[in-house]
């Protein structure tokens, strides 16, 4: 276990990268103008599948759905990390920091070579394979986030932490202003003050999770929309996206384990005195 100062000074590390993202490049704005442009030049039958997405993502918020993982893979990489046998969250919890990171690092490095395979493959058709591919992906980072947060000790069977990833997701692809409001709703879980009720009623907009999440890809899902050429970016695209992702879950999973961690220093400290 890390010691005080360590935890601190992790925490400061993770600051600071909250802070780096809360700045949003012109360029990304100016990035998300295609989907907003061909909005309404994009065929019926991708809407509808946008529309699918809605209810599977409200789904996955209820009841987990059909995103839900196994926790035995990610016990193996822990396993594998610590030399020891992993077999609960309570074994996970006493994980250091750093191994904890560098299993979040194997999911990513997984993950991302499976969406670079899927967004080539899915590139082939453009447009038309489009609709394929931007479901596929949603259901891909739901799952990096929850391996994410398997690795750190926490279990995505629980509606609350469902919720969190929901969250890690939609920060993922917010802009600035959406960034530092996710944050501070966050703080409530960080700090075990959550509430179903009113973290329910603020996902009551998770609709435009999605909306927000297909823009996020702007101007580099518009390259995918050119058969055959669409190869190269889909792959290229797919595995930024799992990379941003998984990114976004190992930082701010780690920020609520050193703030545990540290809750939890603070209050032996008190007994013991």
């Amino acid at each position: 276990m890390e010691s005080k100062e360590e935890l601190y000074s992790e925490l400061e590390l993770i600051k600071k990268w909250e802070k780096d993202q809360s700045g949003l490049w012109f360029w990304e704005r100016i990035g998300r103008l295609p989907f907003k442009i061909l909005d309404k030049l994009t065929p019926n039958f991708i809407h509808k599948k946008i529309g699918s997405l809605l209810d599977e993502l409200g789904s996955f918020i209820q009841t987990g759905g059909k995103y839900l993982t196994q926790e035995k893979q990610v016990h193996k990489l822990l396993t594998k990390r610590t030399g020891q046998s992993i077999q609960s969250r309570e074994e996970i919890k006493t994980v250091s920091l750093g191994i904890m990171k560098e299993v979040s690092a194997d999911i990513a490095g997984s993950r991302k070579k499976i969406a670079a395979v899927q967004g080539a493959t899915t590139g082939i058709g453009g447009i038309f394979t489009l609709a394929l591919d931007i479901p596929a992906l949603l259901g891909m980072s739901l799952k990096v986030l929850q391996e994410i947060s398997i690795a750190h000790g926490y279990d995505p069977n629980d509606k609350q932490e469902r919720v969190f990833i929901v969250k890690c997701l939609q920060f993922t692809s917010a802009d600035t202003t959406g960034k530092e409001t996710i944050l501070k709703e966050l703080e409530a879980f960080y700090h075990g003050e959550q509430k179903t009720n009113e973290i329910m009623a603020q996902l009551q907009g998770w609709r435009e999770v999605v909306y927000t999440y297909r823009d996020h890809f702007g101007w580099k899902k518009l390259f995918q929309m050119v058969p055959v050429a669409g190869i190269v970016f889909g792959a290229f695209t797919n595995r930024a996206m799992i990379e941003d992702i998984a990114e976004t879950g190992t930082m701010l999973y780690q920020k609520r384990r050193v703030v545990e961690r540290i809750k939890e220093l603070s209050e032996v400290k008190a007994i013991e005195s």
